[in-house]
């Protein structure tokens, strides 16, 4: 008969040989990324900024729209932490309502720019008799100057969208739009090279032997392959469309003087930085930290979803 510590050491290696039977791709990838403490440091800090946007005003209910004249300029205290602007508005609630503001244009600009770059990425990499005209596509969207890009578009277009859609929904857009056409380039690129180097692969080979759709390859076996530079390029486009925005603010050119963003905030305080340099400096955190967590999640991701990382 078998002894108890036989009986518990059997035990012990089914429960092991269990684990490693459940074990799932997005687990590995999960534990591999828990290791890398910048992109965890990353995720809790970029996890504090969204709520904060987002559900801060709850807590902190003062109104950023609210002028009070008689409370301009005044340094951080109990009753405002953040002080007050020039013309006596909580910066602390005008922060929290840009952070709102700039969040939804990094993402919603990343997802356009995400898939358009996914693709052309993918259409170049599978379709050879569409990879010269695709690439040179792309190719022309790099040569050209972004900035004054930028700007011209949004000179030639705002009025309209502001006439159609509204002041606000108008500019979001507009710039969402503007923002996620011109930053599609490097994702496209980097998909294509994968797709060339996936649809090589024999699971690829023996679909294509049996007579499988090239739709259903694609979105069944290759597509799910390139996920890893998707992310990465997910997440780094974030910080990508944040900057780019915080920078037409800061030019004049994104949202109206009246409706805040952590680059108009910054706009609107360069001229008392003399005065208040704290309006200045809270937003322009803001975006730093953003950037730094998300490029730090970025770097987490691409680790994780390395699988010679996650073998080892």
């Amino acid at each position: 008969m078998a002894t108890t510590r036989e009986r518990t050491e059997e035990t012990t290696g089914l429960d092991q040989r269990a684990e490693e039977k459940h074990r799932s791709l997005w687990g590995d990838v999960w534990r591999q990324f828990r290791r890398h403490k910048g992109a965890m440091v990353g995720l809790v800090l970029l996890a504090v900024i969204v709520f904060g946007s987002y559900f801060g005003p709850w807590f902190w209910p003062k109104d950023p729209f609210a002028i009070d004249t008689s409370l301009a300029n005044l340094p951080p205290s109990v009753e405002s932490p953040f002080g007050t602007d020039n013309l006596g508005r909580d910066v602390l609630a005008r922060v929290m309502v840009g952070g709102r503001i700039s969040l939804s244009v990094g993402i919603t600009a990343m997802l356009l720019s995400v898939f358009i770059g996914t693709a052309i990425g993918i259409l170049a990499g599978y379709f050879k008799w569409l990879d010269g005209w695709l690439m040179r596509f792309t190719d022309l969207f790099l040569a050209l100057p972004i900035l004054p890009l930028l700007l011209v578009i949004i000179m030639l277009f705002r009025d309209t969208l502001r006439a159609q859609f509204g002041p606000e929904l108008g500019i979001f857009l507009l710039v969402v739009f503007v923002i996620g056409i011109t930053s599609w380039m490097q994702t496209a690129r980097i998909v294509r090279g994968e797709v060339l180097s996936v649809k090589e692969e024999e699971f690829v080979l023996a679909a294509n032997s049996i007579g499988t759709r090239k739709r259903n390859v694609i979105f069944r076996h290759v597509l799910p392959n390139v996920l890893s530079p998707v992310m990465v390029a997910a997440a780094l486009g974030v910080a990508v469309a944040i900057i780019t925005e915080s920078a037409l603010s800061f030019l004049g050119l994104g949202f109206p003087s009246d409706f805040p963003t952590w680059g108009r905030l910054v706009t609107d305080a360069k001229d008392t930085i003399n005065i208040t340099p704290a309006r200045v400096i809270w937003p322009g955190m803001m975006i730093s930290l953003t950037v730094i967590s998300v490029n730090f999640i970025g770097d987490g991701l691409r680790d994780a979803l390395d699988p010679r990382l996650r073998s080892r």
